[in-house]
């Protein structure tokens, strides 16, 4: 069975593309066939792999018209592959308009992929569009990242209203807590008091860490340059709460 896992928050700068870099990296270390897919036109994920950000044909992937096997990268760790991101992404909203379906246009491309992969981790835009709408109805589960802040709490309200608003039900939902600074009183106060009357909650959390920002240096995952260190604990950690609930 082919798990696929979207890696959301409406805001940017919460800790998405490193949590997606990171536990894509510990599945395929595990012995799972991993893809990972960037679809942010900013491309991070894709530049922390080393690949380039470049698709051939991206206009026509995003149409339907070309095979998600045909642009697929490897990278260099064992069986982890990267389909990155392409500039022409920032246009998707407007061709998945096009599409019959077009809410489902992201899980029609992916489905074939069944029998090559064990895992697929979406790296998503920060927003909501027709693009994000695709990404919920396309994964099993959703993994949020949460700042423990008031303007952090307040965008995971609006996703819960929005996946309401639009009937999308039988996504398992994962928060958890991502750059947790607990010298701030308002980071220990939010996780003290977070509304979690569904259990959804995750327990690990990632910390605010030099460690992570280093991947922008090293170009790789956590675990991969400084596996002791206290973020890729809490990866790793991460990573089996989140097999937990899939479980």
């Amino acid at each position: 069975m082919m798990h696929i896992i979207g890696v959301y928050n409406i805001k940017g700068g919460v800790g998405k593309t490193a949590t997606a870099v990171n536990l894509s990296y510990l599945a395929a270390r595990q012995g799972y066939r991993t893809l990972i897919w960037d679809l942010d036109p900013q491309a991070a994920a894709t530049f922390y792999f080393r690949i380039q950000p470049k698709v051939k044909g991206g206009k026509r992937l995003v149409k339907g018209k070309l095979d998600l096997d045909d642009v697929v990268k490897a990278t260099d760790f064992d069986n982890l592959d990267m389909l990155p991101a392409d500039f022409s992404y920032r246009n998707m909203d407007l061709r998945l308009e096009d599409a019959k379906k077009p809410t489902k246009q992201l899980l029609k491309l992916i489905r074939p992929l069944s029998k090559t992969y064990d895992y697929v981790f979406l790296d998503c835009p920060p927003s909501i569009s027709l693009v994000s709408e695709n990404i919920f109805r396309a994964a099993e589960g959703l993994l949020l990242p949460l700042i423990p802040t008031t303007l952090s709490m307040r965008t995971y309200d609006q996703l819960l209203d929005f996946l309401q608003g639009h009937r999308i039900t039988g996504l398992k939902l994962m928060p958890f807590f991502s750059m947790v600074d607990r010298r701030k009183r308002m980071h220990l106060d939010i996780m003290e008091n977070f509304p979690d009357a569904q259990g959804e909650l995750l327990k690990a959390q990632i910390p605010y860490a030099s460690d992570v920002e280093r991947m922008g240096i090293h170009r790789m995952p956590v675990q991969a340059f400084s596996p002791n260190c206290f973020a890729a604990s809490a990866y790793q950690a991460l990573w089996m709460d989140v097999q937990n609930r899939l479980d």
